[in-house]
């Protein structure tokens, strides 16, 4: 099954939910002009935000029907269309040109998610943002996944999540991001529903929800984040650092003069 095709299946439209209500609640304050969603167009990430210029873009090209059109944005503009279809890792963007680039599980589908990270890096403005949604493999959907793949690596069991990408963990990210100048600004996690296939259990679940909020967040089956970049600039240091100049060619110390005429006389005595 493929990732589109899993979105559309109860779980999936459960977590995108939640993802849905994560991106709307971070990024409708988030100001500027120039905004970039790459990858999922089964949501419309950006529907809250108010820059004037929206984009999405594909990293593969479009097939089969498209992706339901997402309701209209707050502000009453149309819904977000594709745009384009790029390299995550290669955007045809100028450096410092987006106040805001938005990867819905973009990192996870991408075959260098190190390298798409860094390409969103160059084309941010300082002080622009970065959201990133993606699955915590430290949790129950994860621990499905993995015990799935054992089965299939023996003949049988089947998949409870895509078998597109990989999993990168929130703690790995975070990494990535401080290496890359960035500021983590705030990570959340949600869907703690066990790893069921049915809206029906997944309703039955849904005290699950609270609980694990309350007393285990960070093993949520999705986590969300936003950090900021950060550009140190170049420091000025004033001129107390610099050691006085030597002055070439100085002349003798006096003392020194007075040293040897002193001592000239004397051998002179012992001579005679």
């Amino acid at each position: 099954m493929v990732l589109h095709e899993w979105f559309q299946t109860p779980p999936g439209q459960y977590l995108l939910d939640w993802e849905r209500a994560q991106f709307d609640a971070a990024l409708v304050d988030v100001f500027g002009y120039h905004a970039l969603q790459i990858g999922l167009p089964d949501i419309d990430a950006l529907a809250a935000n108010r820059m004037p210029h929206r984009w999405l873009a594909l990293t593969t090209p479009p097939t089969g029907p498209a992706p339901a059109a997402a309701p209209p944005p707050p502000d009453g503009g149309e819904p977000r269309r594709i745009a384009l279809v790029t390299d995550s890792a290669a955007l045809p963007f100028a450096e410092a040109s987006l106040d805001l680039v938005v990867l819905p599980h973009t990192l996870e589908l991408s075959p260098d998610p190190h390298a798409t990270l860094r390409e969103v890096q160059r084309v941010l403005v300082h002080e622009g943002k970065v959201a990133i949604a993606g699955l915590n493999p430290a949790s129950l959907w994860g621990l499905r996944q993995y015990r799935a793949h054992l089965y299939r690596s023996m003949g049988g069991g089947r998949l409870y999540l895509p078998d597109a990408g990989q999993f990168i963990g929130h703690w790995r990210l975070r990494d990535w991001l401080r290496l890359l100048d960035f500021e983590l600004e705030g990570v959340s996690f949600g869907c703690w529903r066990p790893a069921v296939r049915s809206a029906r259990s997944l309703a039955r679940f849904a005290w699950m929800d609270g609980l694990g909020q309350r007393w285990w967040p960070v093993f949520g089956a999705g986590y969300f984040m936003v950090a900021v970049k950060r550009s140190h600039g170049p420091k000025l240091v004033g001129a107390h650092w610099k050691a006085a100049p030597v002055a070439a060619g100085a002349p003798v110390s006096i003392a020194n003069r007075a040293r040897r005429a002193a001592a000239k006389p004397k051998k002179d005595l012992e001579s005679h």
